[in-house]
């Protein structure tokens, strides 16, 4: 689907009369196109919800895709409630059996790949390529955890006392409560859902309030996987809703762990929430990236990176590149390249098949970036590329029926100073703004990098071992992804991902990020005829 044709933009109010290439990737995804249809929000087993509707808006356009129902408060209590029953059966499923659910669901969303990326681009924005590169990795975190399936094991260790045995087990952990973020609107439930279905878990997803479409269609997929298998439908909930829902599933004690994915903020109070009631707790928060490109790399290989890890997604990505860190003998080089490039990208309509850039998801987004640029300037800093929105560029070269899309010129400046005690090095952007600083040697650049509160993904562009060593060292980047000629976005299902500091230290996809879905017990058995103490304690009493 490299191009779906676009009907005229009809009235955003009252009825909702939907373009010809919104209905039909709407309809191929089962969720009702009727000018009157509220699409449900709220899925416990049966679809349902009668709370507030919610507007799913396309950020490209405008145009409003649909509304969506949310849950009451007595409904989302029931929907806990059955989560939690169906929980109390399927941890008896072994795990194998429940691997092969999971694999059902990769094949059933592989089948619907294409379609379901392209309501990605429709609903959240980024292009089409990512888009289905989003989908394509939920299926590819099902197959990770169907094979892991087999393998969450615990631990056999060795006891100080004779004819004894301790052992480490994990057992399944209870209900899982996913809050995602509107940038992600599949792949950061994939993560988390297909790690915690595996692990013996159900989950109740609560998704952005502007990408409900997604989580709708998500879970239509899922729910029939499950349907098909006899599995309550409870085990993969869904609760569409603003601010009160979520408040509701973070503060139950009937959930056990929340992921969370969205900003430093209201991840502080997330996290504060949960543990006042000594819940598990994941974050995944702000990103405030920065490459560094010694002298001796490769710019060749750089320049692209820094492109996509600046430019892709509209900048609408956690590993975004914020911050670009230039040796001073090849910085006038690069930029003067950079910005050639930058002149390169084709923005337009995500869903064509060359369009690079694709829109800011809202107005709010919108205000950042403006805010963001006027900041820079008012303290003296230089935008060598864009700065302005595409309106306030003469439109920009998009067609008409993108005129009230939210699109902006990705933008490169200069900060006047390089000091990270100023706002505009310490506050992730969550748009396409790059701010560049140059550096005189490779431990300034790693202090610079080290310097802002987030520490999500970093990358070194350098040829020389040496550096890698620094940069990789205790000394050296202090972020939860630590990469060497590669870029700060992009990263595969295989590794944990997850950042450190005000980023949150959570852990998801691969890895060891599975360990946190379940519940450990260390076990001490006795087999022999004895019952000594440890550490030597005598206690006895004759």
């Amino acid at each position: 689907m490299h191009c779906i044709r676009r009907a005229s933009q009809l009235s955003v109010s009252g009825r909702r009369h939907l373009s010809s290439r919104a209905s039909k990737i709407l309809s191929a995804l089962e969720i009702p196109t009727e000018s009157n249809a509220t699409v449900s929000g709220v899925y416990d087993g049966t679809w349902g919800g009668s709370g507030e509707a919610l507007v799913s808006r396309c950020p490209s356009t405008g145009e409003v895709l649909a509304k969506v129902s949310t849950a009451t408060p007595q409904e989302l209590h029931e929907a806990i409630a059955k989560s939690r029953d169906a929980y109390t059966s399927f941890r008896f499923m072994p795990a194998p059996r429940r691997g092969e659910l999971v694999r059902q669901i990769r094949e059933a969303l592989a089948e619907k790949r294409d379609i379901l990326g392209a309501l990605v681009s429709l609903e959240m924005g980024k292009i089409y390529t990512e888009g289905t590169g989003e989908v394509q990795e939920f299926i590819d975190i099902c197959d990770y955890a169907v094979g892991l399936s087999r393998m969450m094991n615990g631990r056999v260790i060795s006891s100080e006392r004779p004819g004894h045995t301790i052992y480490e087990i994990p057992n399944p952990l209870g209900v899982l409560g996913v809050l995602s973020a509107f940038n992600f609107p599949v792949a950061v439930y994939g993560w988390n859902l297909s790690l915690s279905m595996a692990a013996g878990n159900a989950t109740l997803w609560k998704p952005a309030p502007s990408t409900p479409l997604c989580a709708v269609a998500v879970t239509k997929i899922v729910s029939k996987v499950l349907e098909k298998n006899g599995i309550p439908g409870a085990i993969a909930g869904l609760v569409c809703g603003g601010k009160g829902v979520g408040e509701a599933v973070v503060g139950s004690a009937d959930v056990d762990m929340v992921s969370f994915t969205g900003s430093e903020a209201v991840g502080k109070i997330v996290g504060k929430a949960v543990q006042d009631r000594f819940g598990k707790v994941l974050l995944e928060l702000g990103g405030n990236n920065a490459v560094i490109v010694m002298p001796d790399a490769d710019l060749s290989l750089a320049l692209p990176s820094v492109l996509f890890s600046s430019v892709g997604t509209a900048g609408q990505r956690c590993t975004s590149t914020r911050r670009l860190y230039l040796h001073r003998s090849i910085a006038d080089e690069f930029l003067d390249k950079l910005q050639r490039a930058y002149k390169t990208i084709r923005m337009g309509d995500p869903l064509v098949s060359n369009t690079l850039l694709g829109p800011l998801h809202n107005q709010g987004a919108m205000n950042t970036y403006t805010s963001a640029v006027k900041r820079i300037r008012e303290n003296g800093g230089e935008v060598l590329f864009g700065g302005q929105t595409a309106s306030e560029a003469g439109g920009a070269g998009l067609s008409s029926d993108l005129a009230n899309g939210n699109f902006v010129l990705p933008t490169i400046a200069v900060p006047k100073s390089a000091s990270t005690e100023q706002d505009i090095w310490r506050t992730e952007t969550f748009a396409p703004v790059l701010n560049v600083a140059r550096f005189d040697d490779v431990e300034e650049a790693i202090k610079w990098n080290n310097a802002v509160p987030q520490g999500l993904s970093s990358s070194l562009w350098t040829r020389d071992i040496r550096n890698v060593g620094k940069w990789l060292g205790p000394g050296g980047s202090d972020a939860g992804i630590v990469n060497v000629n590669v870029g700060t976005s992009g990263a595969e299902i295989g590794a944990a991902f997850g950042g450190n500091k005000s980023t949150g230290w959570g852990r998801e996809s691969g890895g060891d990020s599975w360990k946190q879905y379940v519940r450990w017990s260390s076990c001490t058995i006795n087999f022999s005829d004895e019952a000594p103490l440890a550490q030597g304690v005598n206690f006895d009493t004759t």
